[in-house]
């Protein structure tokens, strides 16, 4: 029973997030352009921002969309999977690290009514956003040719 209810919360914040979120913000606003493809993020150094992301698509069988990097940039940086507690502690972090919009509250929210049973989890990633340096003005296309871990490391330098 528990492996279903699961498997529903995934689909539905996959539908939410995918289905119609996306195509709502794509409208809204406008998608700042993705020159890379993805072979030109596999020829990339190993251990940069880039060839990270195009293994971790490979890795989880998605598909690269130029409009939705930046997300993608998130879970690597982060270390949250794109499961879908994983989704709602990334967007957790994001609402404690000063991120507030339609998708970071509609996902926090679906995660609180849904997943009980991870509620210290996603207190946790709203903490670590807290303490975090501010991600608010970082440039996410332009990283990708930067040291994945010093960009971790940047992140999760404490707020002085």
């Amino acid at each position: 029973m528990y492996k279903a209810i699961s498997a529903a919360r995934a689909f539905i914040l996959v539908w939410l997030t995918h289905k119609l979120a996306l195509p709502l913000l794509k409208c809204i606003r406008k998608p700042q352009k993705f020159s890379y493809t993805k072979e030109e993020l596999y020829k990339m150094d190993e251990g940069v921002l880039g060839k990270d992301l195009v293994r971790m698509l490979d890795k989880n069988r998605l598909e690269m969309l130029p409009y939705y990097i930046k997300h993608d940039i998130k879970h690597i940086l982060l270390d949250y999977d794109t499961t879908g507690e994983g989704e709602v502690c990334l967007q957790c972090f994001m609402l404690g690290n000063g991120h507030l919009s339609f998708p970071v509250a509609a996902t926090v929210g679906f995660g609180l009514i849904t997943m009980p049973e991870y509620w210290a989890l996603f207190f946790k990633a709203y903490q670590r956003g807290k303490r975090s340096a501010s991600l608010q003005h970082w440039q996410w296309h332009s990283l990708l040719e930067i040291s994945t871990q010093s960009l971790k490391d940047k992140i999760n330098s404490p707020v002085v």
